[in-house]
């Protein structure tokens, strides 16, 4: 793919340098909120830290009898969870519009005249208190004269992120993934310089395609945040249409104007694209509050089911600080087309798709493998890298790019090919534990936190990642090991990420 106008393959070559599945080294501990991890459906632990003053009498006329997140859509599916900000439904005796509700100023600390308050007032869905910014988890209570407080209610669970109600379960394995109905399906090409491709000449061009089974053909659209490509229009689009064949888009972003890429993204679905693909490489590295820009714009133009897929890296664990849980999260990219590109990282097919695989499926989209045709790659290369991808239960396949494609590879990709013989590999998951970091633990700590009030979201595995994840695998009738086996990881994704606003770098920054 093109960076910045020269010529870009992708930038591996420090992962071919780096040893296959390294994890990282260990960071600071950080152990906190373990009675929300040991009771994550609120029952209230039993602490000395209690928040309900002992000293103070309380009034048997005020009492609350439940607190609750409201309204649902900003609520996970643990009602005593909330977000700072957020508002909590109170139901009891005696409650009454401008009452204080006095909150924890740390953690499961004890009420008193430094604690944040905040005013009952009522709404359409009831009596509800504003969660001061300042709140922490532990009991609440209403404040009220002469010295005198309801009785303590909780423990209320506060976070410091959105929250969002639970999403169906998916599935960690990609193999034996459906066919998409998008032109991610069948066999595809990628064109960087139509110029340069069959010399521009559609017609050449469209024969070039069916002689060797490709069904869709995704033309560079747009460099950057102000460069849009004019060979990627209306016209083109139409004529490829009445020829048969899909066209979508590619865009190569770097992070600096991510509200100037999302536009120049939707200026090409305007002209027709069949789908859009996000080429965001080494550039958007550790910018995941830009990466959400991007995301959040683009998503406001072309709307949240149009088809959007990236193509980055394909070894996550050696790019940790790539926002792959933001590009690919809620809202994000459904396709996933990984640049396997085997011997310009230096290894075999079968190496290529094994880590792709184990590293990726995480994310529940499915792949979509982008294979090389450039560099002079070998016939039996080109079709064993068919045949696995079939395998693996891919329903398409693409490759970079056409205009270095040479006569033996386009042979070689319209070449009949020979089933894959065998049982289907197994897709694997990576395996995170205390000391590691990157975005796989951050997509980890995203899950863990819906069921584990208090849960950071940093990117590094800590001990306060390690304690809560082995409260969840006791939880779930797992062996508690602290550490992301397969069984693990189907558990965990069958929960919501919560909802992270990045302001900044991202996790680690």
């Amino acid at each position: 793919m093109a960076s910045r106008g020269a010529h870009k393959r992708a930038t591996l070559t420090a992962a071919a340098a780096l040893p296959l599945l390294a994890l990282c080294a260990c960071l600071f501990g950080h152990p906190a909120f373990a009675s929300a991890a040991a009771n994550p459906g609120g029952a209230a632990p039993s602490s000395s830290h209690s928040s309900t003053a002992k000293k103070r009498p309380a009034s048997k006329g005020v009492r609350i009898s439940v607190a609750r997140c409201v309204p649902v859509n900003n609520c996970s599916a643990n009602a005593r969870q909330v977000s700072t900000r957020g508002r909590l439904l109170l139901q009891g005796a005696g409650l009454k519009s401008g009452m204080r509700v006095a909150f924890p100023r740390a953690a499961g600390a004890r009420i008193n005249r430094r604690s944040p308050v905040a005013h009952l007032h009522h709404s359409v869905l009831g009596m509800v208190v504003s969660v001061p910014s300042s709140a922490h988890s532990g009991h609440i209570l209403v404040l009220l004269s002469h010295g005198k407080r309801s009785n303590g209610y909780g423990p209320i669970y506060v976070v410091r992120h959105a929250l969002h109600p639970p999403a169906p379960k998916r599935a960690v394995s990609t193999v034996g993934t459906a066919a998409s109905g998008t032109a991610f399906d069948g066999n595809g090409m990628w064109v960087w310089y139509l110029s340069r491709s069959n010399g521009g000449n559609l017609p050449a061009l469209v024969a070039q395609a069916q002689a060797a089974g490709i069904s869709s053909v995704f033309v560079k659209s747009s460099d950057g945040s102000s460069n849009y490509w004019s060979q990627f229009s209306a016209a083109l689009v139409q004529q490829l249409h009445a020829s048969g064949l899909k066209v979508c888009a590619w865009q190569y972003v770097y992070g600096t104007n991510p509200t100037g890429e999302a536009t120049l993204g939707a200026q090409a679905v305007a002209a027709g694209a069949d789908c859009l693909v996000i080429d965001a490489e080494s550039e958007y590295e550790g910018h995941y509050a830009s990466a959400q820009t991007y995301i959040t714009q683009l998503r406001a133009q072309v709307g949240p089911d149009y088809p959007l897929g990236l193509a980055s890296f394909p070894y996550v664990d050696y790019h940790e600080s790539m926002p792959y849980s933001v590009f690919l999260g809620p809202g994000g990219a459904q396709y996933n087309a990984p640049q396997m590109y085997w011997k310009e990282i230096g290894t075999s097919v079968d190496t290529v798709f094994a880590h792709t695989y184990q590293q990726n499926t995480i994310y529940g989209r499915p792949i979509f493998p982008l294979g090389q045709t450039y560099d002079s790659v070998s016939a039996a290369d080109l079709a064993r890298f068919r045949t696995l991808a079939g395998a693996y239960g891919a329903t398409g396949v693409s490759y970079w790019d056409w205009q270095e494609t040479t006569s033996a590879g386009w042979a070689a990709l319209g070449a009949p090919l020979t089933p894959f013989v065998g049982a289907a590999p197994a897709a694997g998951s990576p395996l995170l534990k205390l000391g590691s970091k990157g975005d796989q633990v951050l997509w980890l700590q995203e899950h863990l936190a819906s069921a584990i009030a208090g849960q950071q979201t940093t990117g590094n595995f800590v001990s306060q990642t390690d304690t809560n994840l082995r409260a969840f695998q006791t939880s779930h009738g797992l062996p508690a090991t602290g550490q992301s086996d397969p069984a693990t990881w189907q558990a965990l994704l069958a929960l919501p990420p919560v909802a992270v606003d990045w302001t900044g770098g991202g996790p680690q920054s």
